[in-house]
């Protein structure tokens, strides 16, 4: 999808491995610079003002990635650029990275949490429900090694803590970052990741596979440390131009909050701003496309889907969270656009207060609908 520009002429492969996988590293510098810029339309059913006005068209996002590689160790690096409605500048991956050999590599950095399905959860712009919760294509500051072969893949991993931004030692995590985490009064700590996948199949091709998480909840005011944990068992399938992905999650969190202050309900945060989402709830999530390569003019592929998510909150008194996202990819040269039709049940980002959607909710909520057109250029 990324067209990169080479800084040097002369460059050596990043990595050549002899009969025993031994890393010969080049010996000259490269580096590799890409990014994108996308613009949205969008005409939301509850926005009584932009319905009338026909939807709203403006500036979605800028974007810039490095990539570079010098004796073996190499960068991988995105900034984002949105506007301030969203969270302003931030960094959504930064990571250095080694081969120890053609199926072993580590990372140090910001870089992807191995847990679910990977690199998305979803085929859309909007992602899938998992995303609103930090469970999807989300990154943390930590150490992550990763091995894959033919038929195994598996992830290790560390987190310190998520992005941390203030630095403060009674200071709120910010919510200025692209992937949703805990912020508020209580901050992620020293986090646990796990994830096997087995591989089979020739011309159906399935990876199945299962990831655990464990971690702490620091709180700012009690000082003490609670916990949070998830299992998740997930599947995707690859036959001819379909596209297969299944997942079901369970999330747990116990924060250690003062004793006026509910632990049912924790704040996450994002794209500048907080909102709470229950601290115990399962997710399911299923989604399918379908690719057609075509010649229409400078349109080559048209890729339709359907991604639908659920989220079962333990507290009975909460009402639950549904999202289901059905649209179509058009690819034409560096021009990827995505036109959605976005629907949402108690969801913050579809129709809902925002505040609470995925927390207590609200029983008398009724499907909203966004529908919506994201155009980017890709290089």
């Amino acid at each position: 999808m990324t067209k990169k520009l080479s800084i040097l002429a002369t460059i050596y492969s990043l990595f050549i491995f002899s009969e025993n996988y031994e890393v010969h590293a080049q010996d000259k510098l490269q580096v590799d610079v890409g990014g994108a810029l996308r613009f949205n339309y969008n005409l939301s059913s509850w926005k009584e003002g932009q319905k009338e006005r026909g939807g709203d068209f403006g500036y979605d996002m800028f974007r810039i990635n490095f990539n570079s590689s010098y004796k073996g160790i190499y960068l991988d690096a995105e900034y984002r650029l949105y506007s301030e409605a969203f969270g302003g500048g931030f960094l959504k991956q930064g990571w250095v990275g080694y081969h120890f050999n053609e199926k072993d590599e580590i990372q140090v950095g910001l870089n992807q949490v191995p847990f679910g399905l990977q690199q998305y959860n979803s085929h859309n712009w909007f992602f899938n429900l998992t995303y609103y919760f930090g469970l999807e294509d989300d990154h943390d500051m930590g150490v992550k090694f990763l091995h894959v072969d033919d038929t195994f893949e598996y992830d290790l991993a560390f987190y310190k803590n998520s992005e941390e931004l203030q630095f403060g030692g009674d200071t709120e995590s910010s919510p200025n970052r692209y992937s949703y985490d805990v912020v508020g009064r209580n901050k992620e700590v020293n986090q646990f990741n796990g994830k096997l996948i087995y591989k089979f199949g020739d011309s159906i091709k399935n990876r199945i596979g299962f990831s655990v998480q464990y971690g702490g909840l620091y709180n700012l005011d009690t000082k003490k440390t609670g916990s949070h944990n998830g299992l998740a068992l997930h599947y995707e399938m690859d036959y001819r131009n379909w596209n297969v992905k299944l997942q079901g999650m369970i999330i747990n969190h116990d924060p250690e909050n003062l004793p006026e202050e509910s632990n049912e309900i924790l704040k996450m945060g994002a794209y500048g701003v907080p909102y709470e989402v229950a601290s115990d709830f399962s997710v399911y999530t299923a989604a399918v496309s379908k690719s057609i390569p075509v010649k229409l003019g400078p349109i080559s592929n048209l890729e339709f889907y359907n991604d639908f998510g659920f989220m079962d909150k333990k507290v009975e008194r909460f009402e639950d969270s549904f999202m289901n996202v059905t649209g179509v990819l058009v690819s034409a040269g560096n021009v990827y656009t995505y036109i959605d039709y976005a629907a949402g049940y108690n969801h913050s980002w579809l129709g809902g207060n925002f505040v609470d959607d995925f927390s207590t909710g609200n029983p008398e909520a009724k499907w909203e609908a966004r529908f919506n057109i994201n155009i980017g250029y890709y290089f």
